[in-house]
């Protein structure tokens, strides 16, 4: 069931929310927690409910293998070997469902055998809720967590905003929230600041980028099915899909945040405007914030980290980055795209030291100018990464490159030239006859407004976290700290330091507050939305 259905909205939504509040009234916390444990199971099963029996089997072996640790410590015994064996079991059922075919393709191309592939179904969300029970056991471990509630525990792994796509949860986060009276009890500011971020979110996922995806698709398409491109479709048709995975990300991580919030629970932000980032360091401590605290955590730090010296630092990250482009899935191409980000990290940190060793500022936020000229490098360089990310292979990633950047990119022969010509020759007058010009079955008239209006929103417009207020979204217990490496989000400002539904004087003109100016805005968004509810959109990250 996606958040962006109408089944969603007007069945699931309207059902569950005032039934936990009714329930937590007449039975109790305890009944309200089950009552959106079970909701969860249903929303997960909507799709396919025999993965509803894989997801229970998961974590009925993980609350026992967490009871196990916690004995194990006060005990005084050796937690190591059963978290290696409990981390492993959670690794082996990944790998079989989501890698399986990936390295018997590997082994066949090897020819070690000829190898049947197998024909399963990938689970959805089966990487979101692993990392998560990974967490939690490294976090009983060194006891940083326990839970001794088998349902609470079903309702860690399965509440619903964060199931299938994240954010990351870990379970000091967000249990803490359900021992409170208060969360039980429906309060009127968090329902209002928690549907305007629902409501933003739908519009930026339905109205945005899905109308993105229209320009995006039928390039990557093209290349896959080794079409020739030119230059100007190939960047298109990239700058495209870029803002369409932004605002798909962006859309669903404010859709999480504020379904949550709307319960009465608040989340970790996991999206800040990541294309305002003027490095590659600063774009990872604002994009998928919490994948990046989990690579930082439970993989770059076990490894060494940045304590082993600086050419052990490049190693780590290099390792955490192909291991963090593996989870989004079981192709060489993410892999390619991990390498990048690993060399880019590595290129920005090694730039630090030149600039440290030269008696400039190693790293902080640079000047007016040279932020600007880092945002458009960083930017540039994130959307030619996302090529290896979107194609279907390596073969179309280069095409798709020499499209762009190749050296007959942006020269034009033949039907090419012809076409190009012919497409210059006629564009006034089908502007002034109300018909945009199409070129290479890129609707220029169409696709590059919006383009440029999806630009202008996320390089010069507050996101959506700044809207409503940080302290409204993020989960009790401040900022985290300042991260190493770009592996992690750094400790930003609040914004807006009154309270949710607390319009305090400091609040600009754009920040949310209780009235009717913003209800009519969110009204019109959600209306928009709706009436363009009528096609299956799942969200990008529902496939990692």
């Amino acid at each position: 069931m996606l958040f962006n259905s109408y089944t969603f909205i007007l069945g699931f939504l309207p059902v569950v929310l005032p039934g936990f509040f009714v329930i937590a009234r007449l039975a109790g916390a305890g009944a309200a927690a089950a009552w959106l444990a079970g909701a969860s199971l249903v929303l997960y099963g909507w799709w396919n409910p025999w993965f509803v029996l894989l997801l229970l089997a998961s974590i009925g072996f993980n609350f026992v293998a967490g009871q196990a640790l916690v004995r194990a410590r006060s005990s005084a015994g050796g937690t190591r070997t059963l978290l290696v064996l409990a981390v492993g079991a959670n690794l082996a059922l990944l790998g079989a469902f989501k890698y399986a075919n990936f390295f018997i393709g590997i082994a066949n191309d090897l020819e070690a055998g000829p190898f049947a592939r197998v024909s399963w179904v990938l689970p959805l969300g089966i990487s979101f809720f692993t990392f998560t029970q990974i967490a939690f056991l490294v976090d009983v471990s060194r006891g940083l967590a326990s839970e001794y509630r088998f349902i609470h525990y079903l309702l860690f792994v399965t509440w619903f905003p964060h199931l299938v796509a994240g954010p990351i949860i870990h379970h000091a986060q967000v249990m803490p929230q359900f021992t409170q009276p208060d969360t039980y009890v429906p309060r009127v500011h968090l329902l209002s600041t928690g549907l305007t971020l629902f409501c933003l979110g739908l519009g930026k996922k339905v109205l945005l980028a899905d109308s993105l995806a229209d320009y995006a698709i039928p390039v990557f398409d093209a290349a896959d099915a080794g079409r020739p491109l030119s230059a100007l479709a190939a960047w298109t048709g990239v700058v495209a899909y870029s803002l369409q995975l932004y605002f798909d990300f962006s859309g669903y991580s404010d859709m999480a945040c504020g379904l949550s919030l709307m319960f009465g629970v608040r989340l970790p932000i996991n999206f800040n405007s990541p294309y305002k980032a003027w490095n590659i360091i600063e774009f990872w401590r604002r994009w998928h914030m919490t994948l990046s605290t989990f690579l930082r955590d439970y993989l770059y730090v076990p490894l060494g980290g940045n304590r082993k010296g600086r050419a052990r630092r490049h190693v780590n990250l290099m390792i955490t980055m192909l291991l963090g482009g593996l989870w989004h899935g079981a192709s060489w191409n993410f892999v390619v795209w991990g390498a990048v980000h690993g060399a880019l990290l590595s290129l920005n940190h090694g730039w630090h030291q030149v600039r440290g060793a030269l008696g400039f500022p190693a790293s902080g936020a640079p000047a007016l100018a040279g932020r600007a000229i880092g945002v458009v490098l960083t930017l540039n360089a994130v959307m030619l990464a996302w090529i290896p990310f979107r194609c279907a292979d390596l073969a179309s990633t280069r095409r798709m490159l020499a499209s762009m950047l190749g050296p007959e990119a942006w020269v034009t022969s033949g039907d090419r030239s012809a076409a190009f010509m012919a497409w210059l020759a006629r564009a006034p007058a089908d502007w002034f006859a109300g018909t945009p010009p199409n070129l290479w079955g890129i609707d220029a008239g169409a696709g590059l407004p919006l383009i440029a209006l999806g630009l202008a929103i996320v390089l010069l417009a507050p996101n959506s976290v700044e809207i409503v207020g940080a302290s409204a979204v993020y989960q009790a217990g401040g900022e985290s700290p300042a991260p190493p490496d770009g592996l992690a989000p750094g400790g930003g400002p609040r914004v807006g330091g009154a309270e949710a539904g607390n319009a305090g004087p400091s609040r600009s003109l754009w920040q949310w507050r209780p009235g009717l100016g913003w209800a009519v805005l969110v009204g019109v968004v959600l209306a928009a939305s709706f009436l363009n509810l009528s096609r299956v959109s799942p969200f990008l990250y529902f496939q990692f």
